[in-house]
């Protein structure tokens, strides 16, 4: 399926589940994190430590995230906090009789800070200024769904000239700034990596994103990453590409699950999994994501 069909498909999902309203036709604020960290957690930022279940609508195939974010101490003002980051993404195959043999995943576990503090101002459309600093491991890993049984041997990689299954790991530092209001945030972020493997990776990735209450308890969100772009012939990254993610979706606060969304993603660019960093790809997923 083209991009262009999976876009056109998008856009019909996210026009029907905007168009769904409950009896207020006001939008409502954007809901804080159930777990009640003082950064809410981004979110079209596919990489967000999250419970969700996302299946592709253009390829057999499902994404399986387990995570959470979690403050481990608030000071009594609630405007700064320590907490921890883990999580895990996965990409699965589906086949047959219900079968989900697991082709990557990723896993991630990491500290953080965060810092919050209302403000006012009449030439902005904002009162809150938040910050988070995250200091992460990362590694990813092929699974039994990328072994070929029949061949005994590892599925080889279009793009990719060294040895299935290869180490990935990843140490970095990231900073997020965000404006917000109840009904809108916007956000900047910068990501360092100070160790990786394989090596040659460029350091830096930059991150932007919007998010939009709307009508209904819905919402409307996008995620964009500068991601550095892998050079097979010369074994290192040149340049970056653009990954965006756009999120559309519905909170389930008319049936008390508050902290359930169904949302639909299109995504392009680089792929979110390590083990395909080198890889670009495009897709729709439609599902439930869980906010802990």
């Amino acid at each position: 399926m083209t991009c262009t069909c999976c876009l056109s498909r998008t856009i019909l999902i996210l026009t029907a589940a905007l168009s769904i309203t409950h009896n207020n036709a006001s939008a409502k604020p954007l809901e804080k994190s159930p777990s009640g960290v003082i950064f809410a957690p981004l979110l079209a930022d596919p990489l967000e430590p999250r419970i969700a279940v996302m299946p592709s609508l253009s390829q057999r195939t499902l994404q399986l995230d387990i995570g959470s974010s979690a403050d481990l101490y608030q000071n009594e003002n609630k405007e700064f906090a320590i907490g921890v980051d883990f999580g895990t993404w996965s990409q699965l195959k589906r086949t047959d009789e219900f079968k989900f043999p697991v082709d990557a995943i990723d896993y991630l576990f990491g500290i953080n800070s965060s810092w919050r503090k209302p403000f006012q101002s009449n030439g902005l459309p904002f009162d809150t200024f938040s910050a988070k600093v995250q200091l992460s491991h990362i590694s990813a890993h092929f699974e039994d769904g990328h072994y070929d049984v029949a061949n005994r041997q590892w599925i080889e990689q279009k793009g990719w000239s060294g040895t299935i299954p290869f180490t990935y790991s990843r140490e970095f530092l990231k900073v997020v700034l965000a404006l917000s209001s109840p009904e809108h945030r916007v956000y900047a972020g910068y990501q360092y990596l100070y160790h990786t493997l394989p090596e040659g990776i460029n350091p830096y990735t930059f991150q932007a994103g919007a998010e939009l209450s709307t009508p209904g308890n819905t919402f409307i969100a996008a995620d964009l990453k500068l991601l550095p772009i892998w050079q097979p012939s010369l074994q290192e990254t040149r340049g970056h590409r653009g990954t965006w993610n756009l999120q559309a979706g519905m909170r389930l606060n008319g049936t008390g699950l508050s902290n359930v969304r169904i949302a639909c993603n299109y995504y392009t660019g680089i792929s979110r999994q390590g083990m395909y960093f080198y890889h670009p790809e495009s897709y729709t997923t439609a599902g439930i994501i869980i906010d802990l």
